[in-house]
């Protein structure tokens, strides 16, 4: 295992640019939530207008993808990134995000704060989830890295990861992080979520544009993510090269990194600093030569970050 004992990084910010970029925008946070619930709404309407195989193939694609944007949205709100009022923080993601996807921000946070403090030691619970598993296990040649991925489109890697995550997330949150989940809010969610889908005749349409998607590409983003953040050709040796930022294009911010997720070693380094000015902080980093000569930075998702974790095959 990983006995991470790294060079530390010396920020020198000017605190007049720095210090308004810990300041939170809860309505921009929540237009994010609405834009990614239109999108899925807009698609599955286009499903219901012009039925096509190669339409609904499309639109697996699409929700996958917003679906992973608003887990994106619900990592900011573990940080107490939307809301100040912490329990109304916690209610609104889970009722818009979480429950949603069957799961809760307080296992989650109670999973994603150790691994922020103990990031690549034995005490990050990230790391040794996924230490000497087949995915995450790099190098690896193109052809495996491609077969992986692509076996989430056919529910197998997708139903493996459920059980994996049921496993990791199953049991009950440790207060120190994760703060009360509410009982009756929960229950009464999926109360009136199911005896709608009862009472509108909507089961067909919540398996097919919400079940599928949420086995196949939704987990399948999450993977290529997982990935990007903390595996593959990095060094270790400095807290700047034990996770990556990836600069991306417009395509693989919709699909593979929304809401600036890319940005995961600024994200790393100041965790208080919301997602829409995960830029700003970015290039006020890249002013500093420790900074600019150290950090991991890959350009690209389908071009730098596949030839890094692959080997030829």
């Amino acid at each position: 295992m990983c006995t991470y004992d790294s060079k530390e990084f010396s920020s020198k910010l000017d605190p007049v640019k720095f210090k308004p970029l810990f300041q939170i925008k809860p309505l921009y946070h929540a237009a994010a939530i609405a834009y990614n619930w239109l999108l899925i709404g807009a698609v599955i309407y286009l499903n219901v207008l012009f039925p096509s195989f190669w339409l609904y193939f499309l639109s697996v694609i699409i929700i996958g993808a917003r679906m992973h944007a608003l887990a994106i949205l619900m990592h900011d709100a573990s940080h107490f990134r939307f809301l100040k009022n912490r329990k109304w923080n916690d209610w609104i993601t889970n009722i818009t995000i979480m429950y949603p996807i069957f799961t809760s921000i307080e296992k989650y946070r109670n999973n994603h704060l150790a691994h922020h403090q103990h990031l690549n030691t034995n005490h990050d619970p990230d790391w040794v989830a996924k230490l000497d598993v087949r995915e995450f296990t790099f190098p690896k040649s193109k052809t495996e890295f491609v077969i992986t991925v692509l076996s989430y489109l056919v529910f197998y890697q997708g139903v493996l990861d459920v059980f994996w995550f049921l496993r990791r997330f199953g049991g009950a949150p440790m207060k120190q992080y994760a703060g009360t989940e509410s009982k009756p809010l929960k229950i009464g969610f999926y109360i009136i979520l199911f005896g709608a889908l009862t009472f509108l005749g909507g089961w067909k349409y919540w398996l097919l544009f919400w079940i599928v998607p949420w086995l196949t590409t939704f987990f399948m983003f999450q993977y290529i993510r997982s990935v990007a953040e903390h595996f593959g050709d990095l060094a270790r040796d400095h807290e700047l090269n034990s996770s990556r930022t990836v600069k991306t294009s417009y395509i693989e911010r919709f699909f593979i990194a929304p809401h600036n997720v890319g940005y995961h070693l600024e994200h790393h380094l100041f965790p208080g600093v919301p997602f829409y000015n995960l830029p700003k902080l970015h290039r006020l980093l890249m002013e500093q030569n420790d900074y600019s000569e150290n950090a991991h930075i890959t350009q690209g998702y389908t071009t730098g970050l596949f030839s890094e974790f692959s080997r030829s095959s």
